[in-house]
């Protein structure tokens, strides 16, 4: 294990801009737990994607995909998102799916900076198994088989993001540090 969460990957050049920032990558990474104290250190406003879905649709997550299934909740997060990225400078925490449907990723890429938080399949595993009920794609379903099997199809994906960022099980502090020190380069 590192002593702290390393920037990788070629494209983690990037510099800070004046762009919204947003969080991708696998379920229990901790984009929103990271983004809350990433914008609290750039002293911008935080918003759970996730939150905004379930406001905009007046259910929970689980309670859309149950109704209407994941085509439909796909539709309304994109719309969500593109609303997001024309407001006001933001951190944006996405949902583990966000990046992979192709226009929702086309709309973050040109708008915003992506960063995906990355972490071991193992430490993701222990992480969702405690908030199991939460998550549709684990309902009835062995978390660390679903998150291999979800890593395997949309790591390639997230690695289109241009700021790469390792989680490692360490605080959270050390992950917001070295994702302001990969976007400072």
């Amino acid at each position: 294990m590192s002593e702290s969460p390393q920037p990788t990957g070629r494209r983690s050049h990037v510099r800070m801009t004046d762009r919204t920032i947003v969080l991708v990558g696998l379920m229990g990474v901790g984009k929103t737990t990271i983004g809350r104290r990433l914008a609290a250190r750039m002293r911008l406003p935080f918003v759970d994607t996730d939150r905004e879905i379930e406001r905009a649709a007046g259910l929970t997550i689980p309670e859309i995909f149950e109704r209407f299934g994941e085509a439909h909740f796909r539709d309304g997060e994109r719309r969500v998102i593109q609303r997001l990225l024309q407001g006001r400078r933001a951190v944006l925490a996405t949902g583990g799916g966000a990046f992979m449907d192709e226009q929702t990723r086309a709309l973050i890429l040109a708008r915003a900076t992506a960063i995906w938080l990355d972490a071991d399949l193992d430490v993701l595993a222990e992480r969702v198994s405690r908030r199991h009920g939460t998550r549709p794609l684990l309902a009835g379903n062995d978390p660390r088989a679903v998150l291999e099997k979800l890593a395997q199809a949309r790591n390639p994906i997230y690695a289109l993001a241009p700021v790469h960022v390792r989680s490692e099980p360490l605080p959270h502090e050390a992950t917001v540090t070295a994702i302001l020190k990969a976007m400072r380069r």
